[in-house]
């Protein structure tokens, strides 16, 4: 165990003794660096992660022994969660950001293309560029506003931004960091080769990062108040927004095992630990409506942080995942010292943020069973805005259809009452009977009499129960041509 983190940044490794500098474990990495005279080109906008102005990006050895670069919200990650890593900043870009010359190529665009009014959100655009750029993969214009999505401008307008992102990562050339990378890869590997259990313990607060599934098993058996967690895209919100001291932390992002997706014959084993970016990238080809449901879940700067044990841990109510899985029959894998355990994902959630997961427990992986060649599988969501929102509504349908007949339905929907909830009589009243307009019409009705949903910031009651009945109607619309009566 150590209680001293390790990164690298501006090509030194730093060593941070928290309690020596009198700082918090939760102290994000924004934080860290809005307190330091050097660094302050990284803004604070939301401190939510919806405005990108604290975009950074973390450099990590990949499995081809190259850097993997990410983009994320500084505002959301917590300081120990940079140990082992690399830390770029919009400081880093350049040894001389004063001299024109030696711009990096996505800030000289910035630059060319009049990318850039007020300012205060151009480092954060400029490190996701950034990001975009060290791809080196000629992004499409798809990509780059995937890309951007993530970061707010309220007075440049994003055309030349866009422009500026697509001078840029047409060809990249190499760049400043390039030429340092070698010495970059040799201190991620040092610090790799010495990476061991953090335990951070301060006066209000008990911080530890094991490196094992089996460490972190025996942490939890032992004190059940720690509290579990991978990204923090959740969790940090209750330091930054609600200024909650949380006293006992288990940080699960050391654990390679919980990393890892295998495609099967049959399934996906997905592990708690990946992040919903790389699950959007992996699962395309095989569960394409989970790819579409991610591709609006959040910005990439979330997504890349965020876990699929994280979603499903929080229990959301909205969680837009969550209508999706029901409809996939997938299943969840919980783990303790004392036994092992697969919980259908209808069984899962108990109540509003509320699941059958016990205090010694943790996730561990999802299973999605593979559709079949008679299944037809969608997932909707209803918001104010396309992207980076919460779901007003979420639907997500499954039907079994041989012949014409419907032989397995599940309708499940999120945003309508205090947890995702089936809605078991429009199944009842769909199977066994044709895939038609007036069947379709007949359950979209049970659906709109089913949920007694509230009124809130987002919606009223009776928009939801429309916009439950209607999603129903649209799915039939998208797949009624295969079966017309």
């Amino acid at each position: 165990m150590r209680n001293i983190i390790r990164f690298f940044f501006q090509n030194n490794t730093v060593e941070i003794d928290l309690n020596r500098e009198n700082l918090s474990p939760t102290t994000t990495v924004l934080q860290w660096l809005r307190s330091r005279p050097d660094t302050k080109g990284t803004k604070e906008g939301c401190a939510e992660g919806d405005c990108g102005a604290c975009t950074v990006v973390i450099g990590e050895l990949s499995d081809d022994d190259t850097i993997r670069y990410t983009a994320i919200d500084s505002c959301l990650v917590f300081l120990p969660m940079l140990d082992g890593k690399q830390l770029i900043t919009v400081e880093c870009l350049s040894n001389h950001p004063q001299t024109k010359d030696d711009l990096h190529p996505v800030q000289q665009a910035m630059v060319d293309t009049d990318g850039s009014q007020c300012g205060y959100c151009t480092p954060g655009f400029i490190m996701s560029l950034f990001a975009l750029y060290k791809q080196g993969d000629n992004p499409d214009r798809t990509e780059t506003c995937d890309a951007l999505t993530g970061n707010l401008c309220r007075c440049t307008g994003y055309r030349p931004i866009a422009e500026a992102a697509a001078r840029s990562c047409a060809a990249p050339a190499a760049d400043t960091l390039a030429s340092q990378e070698p010495a970059t890869i040799a201190a991620l590997r040092e610090l790799a080769a010495s990476a061991n259990p953090l335990l951070i313990q301060t006066s209000t607060q008990r911080y530890l990062r094991p490196m094992s599934l089996e460490a972190a098993l025996a942490s939890i058996a032992e004190d059940a108040s720690l509290l579990p967690f991978n990204g923090a895209t959740d969790l940090a919100l209750r330091v930054t927004k609600r200024h909650e001291v949380l006293p006992a932390l288990l940080d699960l992002s050391g654990i390679n095992a919980l990393r890892r997706i295998e495609i099967l014959p049959d399934n996906i084993r997905i592990g708690a630990g990946c992040s919903l970016e790389s699950i959007r990238r992996t699962v395309r080809d095989q569960l394409p409506a989970l790819a579409a449901i991610l591709d609006v879940f959040g910005s990439r700067q979330i997504r890349s942080l965020a876990t699929i044990g994280g979603n499903l841990g929080s229990a959301s109510p909205i969680g837009d995942t969550l209508p999706l899985l029901f409809a996939y029959g997938a299943s969840i894998h919980l783990a303790s010292t004392q036994c092992e355990r697969d919980i259908p994902m209808d069984r899962y959630i108990t109540g509003y943020r509320q699941t059958v997961r016990r205090p010694d427990e943790l996730i561990t992986a999802l299973t999605i069973p593979l559709p079949g060649p008679d299944d037809l599988v969608r997932a909707y969501k209803v918001s104010k805005r396309k992207d980076l929102d919460i779901a007003t509504v979420s639907g997500a349908f499954r039907l079994r259809i041989v012949g014409d007949t419907v032989q397995e339905a599940v309708i499940a929907f999120g945003g309508m009452a205090a947890s995702t909830q089936r809605v078991f009589p429009a199944e009842d009243l769909l199977i066994g009977k044709p895939w038609s307009r007036t069947n379709a019409q007949a359950a979209a009705e049970v659906v709109y009499h089913h949920f007694t949903p509230l009124s809130d910031a987002r919606s009223g009651a009776e928009f939801r129960r429309l916009a439950a009945r209607n999603l129903l109607l649209k799915f039939w619309s998208e797949t009624a041509a295969q079966f017309v009566q």
